[in-house]
């Protein structure tokens, strides 16, 4: 599935962002395409893009549809026309759900072919419509709560992200006037998925969906009806927070309200069963009071894709990736401190492939070790059950001065952190407010320890949240180190925090919004000087996002002048590579495979005696300008050897590497060779190797 690169802007050669993201978020459906791809993954693959775009219309197009309401008023927008970003939206999500839809159905028809059915409420026969009976009167009964939509009053009712059952109700004698009801499918108390018994080796699944349809004469017919048409609508809600600007409250209290807020957001998107009869949809849609054109869909029998995430591991190995146990670090043997080990050298782990258990391990040794006297932390997204915050709570308990900053206004986190701040803080931890206006998106801990009559600090940096469950499918690199140039500077990030933003200076961690974006500039500017020079210039530079304009147009600029840049960048890119005269030294790949490639890695020539870095900062406004982020250089030798070895390694993918230029999107990167790197599947190995498995 190629689509046509759409350059906005031509005279600065970028790609509007918004399109760029759909852009990214068809990479994803490819790897639902990819035979390649075991069949059970690629499923997952569809519940992956579904959530994205889920939140896409959340998010973007909901700012998009504000921008143009804001016009209506007068309100003028510089960047481009924020109507024509819409309709060019509509046409791409159009022809992703054509694709999409005919990938469902080639994926059931395979599985299928390998053992695993999904039938719907038509395809049971005697024994199984038994079975799905039983389960609907012992469990799925008490979750149904049918609404009667002509007694229906409140919009708010609609769940943003839920998805319902529209039921027309009818009475084969004619006896009673058709009727109609909404219900609800639970999703959070109950799997999408319902697994049947096993038959003759083979095994079979029916969507909740189904199984509330199957049941529907159990569901109505003491109302008399037996008869019954029944279609899947959705509606996504605008997600932005309104922040009340009230002196009077909190800012906690403030965030609360806002959250209450969104899920009454006004309606972005309303999808139905392209099924449904037209008369049915209007009274619907008159009902809920959708009548603007564009916030309407036609789609297929099924939404809320975004279960099929959780999709059963049911059937064959060869449905599933293999195995990919996280490995020990070399340097890291059971049963030893790691604080002594970081007295010696700095260690980086890189997750998946090595195990987070060595965070957990390090938080438990200082929560115990009695000359630990302070643990502070940054928390952005934490796991649901997670044994980090419990190492924290351990601290408290022990007598740890312990202050975690944990960033309430993390997007679609917002409540669990507000839990989770009062849980910490009825623990005895600290919690440092949030600094309004400014996110805080770094990943650190910090480590205080009296040694010899003096404290002494040891850092974790990271590129990635401290979270057990996404360390599992997110690709990170997170340096442990006992540098006092780098760990001390990290308390000062702590003080900037408590000092409500009066900030210190710095002089070897790079910390947005004060130094990274002078960092990146001056570093490419560097490249430029040194190749008018006559020297070796390039850079390699990974991050999920480049966005900003003024950075494209230094990497349009270093380009031009003859540095090589090669950029692996996973999601938005709106730059196009190889413009002759303009970007044709840029070579720019996207790897979109079993991990969510996540890590932020930057290296430079500098004159051959290159700089390496990591951090928690993409190249897009808010990460230089309007967030607190922090990148730190990596001097260790042998740390570098292993980012620079893992960077080759994705440069030389030629699986699951997509180009891009100026006239073609997403294509697969064949280089000629007849060796194939899977770079996932290759740096698993390459660790593997370093302790001799």
């Amino acid at each position: 599935m190629i689509e046509k690169t759409v350059v906005r802007n031509t005279a600065n050669y970028m790609i509007n962002r918004e399109i760029s993201w759909l852009h990214f978020n068809a990479r994803v459906l490819q790897e639902a395409i990819d035979p390649s791809t075991p069949l059970i993954e690629r499923i997952k693959f569809l519940g992956i893009f579904s959530n994205n775009r889920d939140e896409f219309f959340r998010v973007r197009v909901a700012t998009l549809s504000r921008i143009v309401n804001a016009e209506k008023y007068g309100v003028k927008y510089k960047k481009d026309d924020p109507k024509d970003v819409l309709d060019e939206i509509k046409k791409i999500v159009i022809q992703q759900e054509k694709v999409f839809t005919e990938t469902y159905y080639q994926i059931v028809k395979e599985l299928a072919n390998e053992g695993v059915y999904i039938l719907n409420e038509n395809e049971l026969d005697e024994e199984q419509g038994e079975f799905v009976k039983r389960f609907y009167q012992e469990t799925l009964r008490q979750y149904l709560f049918p609404v009667m939509l002509d007694d229906f009053r409140n919009i708010t009712s609609i769940k943003d992200g839920s998805i319902y059952l529209a039921v027309k109700l009818k009475s084969s004698k004619k006896v009673l006037n058709n009727n109609y009801a909404l219900v609800k499918i639970p999703q959070k108390s109950l799997s999408r998925f319902l697994i049947l018994p096993e038959k003759a080796g083979n095994q079979y699944i029916v969507l909740m969906d189904d199984v509330i349809r199957y049941c529907l004469e159990d569901i109505f017919a003491i109302f008399g009806y037996d008869t019954f048409d029944a279609y899947t609508i959705k509606m996504t809600r605008d997600a932005e927070l309104d922040i009340d600007d009230d002196i009077s409250k909190s800012f906690l209290e403030k965030m609360s309200e806002s959250i209450k807020q969104r899920k009454r957001g006004i309606p972005v998107r309303f999808v139905y069963d392209e099924e449904i009869p037209e008369k049915y949809l209007k009274k619907i849609t008159g009902k809920l009071k959708i009548s603007d054109e564009d916030r309407l869909r036609g789609g297929g029998r099924y939404h809320n894709f975004k279960d099929f995430m959780s999709f059963p591991k049911i059937g064959s190995e060869k449905l599933l990736y293999p195995s990919f146990p996280p490995l020990r670090h070399k340097d890291l043997l059971p049963n030893q401190s790691i604080i002594k080990i970081l007295q010696e050298k700095d260690i980086m782990l890189h997750f998946p492939y090595q195990s987070f258990q060595y965070v957990i391990d390090l938080l438990r040794e200082a929560s115990i070790d009695p000359q630990v006297t302070d643990i502070k932390m940054t928390f952005y997204r934490a796991a649901k059950y997670s044994n980090v915050v419990n190492a924290l709570v351990n601290a408290a308990r022990n007598g740890k001065k312990v202050a975690v900053f944990l960033e309430i206004q993390a997007r679609f986190d917002e409540e669990a952190n507000i839990v989770l701040a009062g849980k910490l803080h009825d623990e005895g931890v600290k919690i440092i407010p949030t600094i309004p206006g400014y996110k805080v998106h770094s990943k650190l801990i910090l480590i205080k320890r009296q040694e010899d009559g003096q404290s002494r600090y040891y850092a974790n940096i990271g590129t990635g949240n401290f979270n057990e469950y996404t360390a599992k499918v997110y690709a990170d690199d997170s340096l442990m180190t006992a540098n006092q140039e780098i760990a001390s500077e990290v308390d000062n990030v702590f003080r900037l925090f408590e000092t409500r933003y009066t900030h210190p200076e710095f002089k070897t961690l790079i910390v947005s919004p004060f130094y990274t974006r002078n960092l990146f500039t001056n570093a490419l500017n560097n490249e430029i000087r040194n190749v008018k020079a006559g020297k070796d210039a390039w850079a390699i530079i990974k991050i999920n996002s480049l966005v900003d304009k003024k950075m494209v147009r230094k990497l349009y600029e270093a380009s031009k002048a003859g540095v090589k840049l090669k950029l692996i960048i996973r999601g938005i890119c709106v730059l196009v590579p190889g413009v002759k005269g303009l970007s044709e030294n840029i070579e720019v790949i996207s790897i979109v495979d079993r991990f969510l490639e996540h890590s932020r890695v930057f290296i430079f020539c500098n004159d051959n005696d290159n700089r390496y870095y990591i951090g928690s900062a993409d190249w897009m406004p808010r990460n230089l300008d309007h967030r607190i982020e922090v990148v730190t250089p990596v001097y260790d030798k042998e740390i570098r050897k292993e980012l620079w070895d893992m960077l080759q390694i994705q440069l030389k993918d030629n699986c699951k590497a997509r180009i891009s230029g100026e006239k073609y999107i997403n294509r697969y990167r064949r280089i000629n060779s007849k060796n194939k790197v899977r770079s996932q599947f290759e740096i698993y190995e390459y660790y593997k190797r370093k302790i001799g498995e």
